[in-house]
């Protein structure tokens, strides 16, 4: 007795539009480039206002119970110090990673930078 193929049945060959255009994605790594240049291009702050003023109220009530008011333009300028801090220890982070052939910062990258700057807490 011979085999016989089975093939399905025919389906509808009509598509729908939402098939039709299938959404583009992109390739690893193409959108944070994206975002790194456009972040480069603007002078905006990148950490919101809000949490990093109620985060500077907090640690003044720790630290001093003397000083309880900020000037906003104090605020900003505490903001752009922080933020500009943030960033070189970064790229000095990424610098130890690629030292060590990565291109994935780590924690010891950081912790090794601050170690090296002599920043934070003393070893």
């Amino acid at each position: 007795m011979a085999r016989v193929k089975h093939i399905p049945p025919p389906r509808n060959r009509a598509v729908s539009e939402d098939q039709k255009h299938k959404k583009r994605r992109n390739k690893p790594g193409t959108v944070a480039l994206r975002e790194i240049r456009r972040f480069q291009k603007t002078f905006n702050l990148v950490i919101p206002a809000a949490p990093f003023i109620r985060c500077v109220k907090q640690i003044t009530n720790q630290t001093s119970s003397h000083v309880s008011r900020w000037s906003p333009e104090a605020v900003i300028a505490l903001q752009e110090a922080a933020e500009d801090y943030l960033v070189h220890m970064f790229e000095n982070g990424m610098l130890c990673a690629l030292h060590a052939r990565r291109i994935t910062l780590m924690k010891k990258d950081i912790e090794l930078t601050r170690r090296l700057t002599g920043i934070g807490r003393p070893w």
